[in-house]
C-alpha cells in the first residue's frame, strides 16, 4: 500500500496507463492538481521506481513521464478498485445503499 498511498497517486498511475506524457498533458488529465503537487508526486513515484522520468533533448529541455514495470504491475490494482467504485456508484444510483 505504501506505494499506491498519497492523494492523486491513483490518478496518475491511472493517466499514465495510456503511455507516457508530459507535465502540461497530466495537469490536463487531472483537473485540480496544483503543478506544485504533481510535481512532488511524480517524484515520490519516481523514487519509489514506479515511474521514469524521461528527459528528452528538445529546446527548452523537457521530461516525459511513464510508467516503470513495478507501475504496470500496480495498473490490474487500480483497474480492481475503479470497478468496485462504479459498481458502488451504480447501486446508489438505484436507490439501493
Amino acid at each position: 500500500m505504501w506505494l499506491l498511498g498519497g492523494v492523486w497517486t491513483s490518478n496518475l498511475l491511472w493517466s499514465l496507463s495510456g503511455g507516457p506524457r508530459w507535465l502540461g498533458e497530466l495537469r490536463v488529465d487531472i483537473p485540480g492538481i496544483s503543478a506544485k503537487m504533481l510535481s512532488v508526486r511524480l517524484k515520490e513515484m519516481e523514487e519509489k521506481g514506479v515511474v521514469v522520468r524521461t528527459v528528452l533533448a528538445t529546446s527548452p529541455p523537457s521530461a516525459e513521464y511513464s510508467l516503470s514495470p513495478l507501475g504496470l504491475e500496480l495498473l490490474p490494482a487500480i483497474e480492481a478498485i475503479a470497478k468496485i467504485g462504479y459498481w458502488l456508484n451504480m447501486q446508489q444510483g438505484d436507490g439501493r445503499k
